[in-house]
């Protein structure tokens, strides 16, 4: 892969390395509690009390309605629950009040008993500051924002926050309560300084539509943000949307339950500092420049502003749990990144992403959903990857699918470090779906185990010999399923002899891109046929259909072979210069040219140089030999 291409430049006269390492209310609180799981699995979170009844419900009764009038230096309301002070509005007591006209530099204020809760309807409101928060909201149980259909209104910050109490407004609309937003207009906030919309409690959006610009975060709840539907345009200096609380750790979530959202933002589209789940909702987001503005192979060492800002499309801190929806992600960092676990389930997802496609510091589960990597450094990254349904395919400028460790850092451990050595917990589990995976670094690369049982998996993989298709540290078993990969030939690596399904590895003189390779059984029907997409000079192929003691055929563009399944695995190899490789079977003959066998990790074929720091073998024919088989070849085609 490129990294290890990069720290080569620092290991004069060593191999070339293997794959890189590298509040809610009380009760919902408790029944959000994160609860010691293994490494590799979500804690279920209870969403049935997400959203109350009256946080949907947009009417109100006009005639039990308070009505205020709002006019620069003239704002006008009959009820002793209300005071005016000149361009101040302050509410005082429970009720739904309907708010009308507009305050050129004024501001809103709920200050009210801390178990009363407030709706105000927005019919036709236009409010900005010139120092402080247009709306907010200093006491009360719960306030309710509703725009009267048919209507635009619009909550402005003009840049500059004044002090008004002890309290720090940061925010166009700025709560200390639960607050929640619906309704069947428009609703426009600015915030030339600060954030858009801010709660210091949970922050709630059941229906309505909603165009924010903030210089810092869009929206932002300290407790929780849960949307359930409505319509949003975010433009923001920071993140999109956040939820963040460094005193509870159960607190501080995101919940998407729908909702379309259009976000730019400058840091985290959507960004959660304990879990995040999304069930549905179209989502299009772009973070800052976006993938195109990060070169496909990232530096060895990062800025400073790298590594303390956070651009990443969607983000969690303990678990990220995608259930359904429609995501069309362009980001300058990773696209989807938990610092736990994550999931997905189902939906939709366009990744494009100038780090990982998608990173879990932990465990990668995708149980279903269409998924593709457009555009990435590493397609899939995790300490543990499984993948039981979806389809997904990946294009990755380093490995397609990684098993590393660690955080987004992983990958180098740099001169002195074990690169042959397990790490505990790496595993890769295809056990279902369909992959399409072309990566220019490894294929699939774990630091410790991979197994496949099941699916379809084809991997156009590298072209140069510094990589391979298929990478591990451990052991690489094939019990079930479809696999199919073809790439450079250099660090070529089989599955073991501990498989129990047929597998065949063979390295060829190279071959076009954009060619087939079949493979037939020996009464000539066609078992297998996929396109490679990249040029090429190995071949692994393990299906059901490959029995020991039979014969096959493999075709490429220019070459045939047929080989006899001696033993279950044909083509595993034993390492050279010093790298881990596969059980050695009995060694075959070499054919005068064309198809060879495939070596172990580290072991130079003999159609291609010696990496540097190999010593070339003084048996070359034995060293490319074919092991497990035996076989006949035709270039004559």
């Amino acid at each position: 892969m490129q990294k290890r291409e990069i720290l080569l430049l620092f290991l004069i006269g060593t191999l070339m390395l293997p794959g890189c390492s590298t509040k809610t209310d009380q009760e919902t609180r408790q029944n959000t509690e994160t609860k010691a799981t293994e490494s590799n699995s979500v804690t279920e979170i209870d969403t049935s009390s997400m959203f109350s009844e009256r946080d949907k419900e947009t009417g109100y009764e006009e005639t039990e309605s308070v009505k205020i009038q709002l006019s620069d230096a003239g704002s006008v309301c009959k009820s002793d629950a209300v005071s005016i002070t000149e361009n101040t509005v302050t509410i005082k007591e429970a009720g739904t009040y309907v708010l009308s006209g507009s305050l050129s530099d004024g501001m809103v204020i709920v200050e009210a008993e801390d178990t009363d809760k407030i709706q105000l309807v927005l019919n036709g409101v236009m409010i900005s500051n010139s120092q402080s928060a247009a709306l907010y909201i200093r006491s009360a149980d719960k306030v309710f924002v509703t725009t009267a259909a048919g209507t635009e209104n619009s909550l402005e910050n003009a840049g500059a926050y004044v002090a008004v109490d002890d309290n720090n407004i940061d925010a166009a609309v700025f709560s200390k309560s639960d607050i929640t937003f619906n309704g069947e207009g428009t609703l426009t906030v600015l915030a030339k300084e600060g954030h858009g919309i801010v709660s210091k409690d949970d922050l709630v959006f059941t229906s309505g539509n909603y165009e924010i610009t903030g210089a810092s975060h869009g929206i932002s709840g300290k407790d929780s943000v849960r949307i359930a539907d409505g319509s949003y345009t975010i433009v923001s200096g920071k993140d999109g949307i956040h939820a963040e609380n460094t005193d509870d750790s159960n607190a501080g979530f995101v919940y998407l339950a729908g909702g379309t959202f259009d976000i730019t933002s400058q840091q985290d589209g959507i960004s959660a500092s304990a879990w995040l789940q999304a069930e549905d909702g179209t989502y299009t987001i772009l973070t800052r420049e976006g993938s195109s503005s990060v070169q496909s192979q990232k530096p060895l060492q990062s800025t400073e502003e790298e590594n303390t800002t956070s651009i990443k499309g969607i983000k969690a801190t303990t678990q990220m749990v995608l259930k359904g929806g429609t995501y069309t992600i362009d980001a300058e960092d990773d696209t989807l990144h938990s610092n736990g676990n994550l999931t997905v389930s189902g939906g939709t997802y366009t990744l494009s992403s100038g780090d990982d496609g998608i990173h879990a510091d932990a465990n990668v589960m995708i149980s279903g959903g269409n998924i593709s990597v457009a555009q990435s450094y590493e397609g899939i990254e995790g300490l543990s990857i499984d993948i039981t349904e979806g389809e997904i395919s990946v294009l990755a400028s380093d490995d397609g699918i990684n098993a590393a460790g660690g955080n987004d850092s992983s990958g180098f451990e740099g001169p002195g470090g074990d690169q042959f050595a397990a790490t505990e917990g790496a595993y890769i589990n295809i056990a279902g779906g369909t992959l399409h995976i072309n990566a220019s670094g490894d294929g699939v690369d774990s630091n410790g185990d991979i197994t496949v049982s099941g699916g379809e998996t084809y991997v156009s993989g590298p072209t140069n010999d510094g990589n391979g298709t298929l990478d591990y540290n451990g052991s690489a078993t094939v019990t079930g399923g479809i696999f199919a990969a073809s790439g450079s030939s250099g660090m070529t690596e089989n599955f073991d002899s501990s498989s129990t399904q047929g597998c065949i590895m063979i390295n060829v003189d190279a071959q076009e891109a954009n060619t087939d390779i079949v493979l037939l059984d020996t009464s000539g029907n066609e078992i297998l046929n996929w396109t490679a997409e990249k040029t090429y000079s190995s071949v692994i192929i393990s299906c059901p259909e490959i029995k020991e003691g039979e014969t096959y055929t493999i075709k490429g563009e220019t070459v045939e072979q047929s080989i006899t399944m001696d033993s279950l695995v044909y083509g595993s190899g034993s390492p050279a210069g010093g790298g881990h490789g596969n059980d050695g079977g009995d060694r075959g003959e070499m054919p005068e040219d064309g198809m060879r066998g495939g070596p172990g990790k580290g072991q130079a074929p003999g159609n291609m140089e010696n990496p540097p720091g190999n010593t070339p073998p003084t048996d070359q024919t034995e060293n490319d030999s074919i092991e497990n088989g035996t076989a006949e070849e035709r270039t004559d085609l």
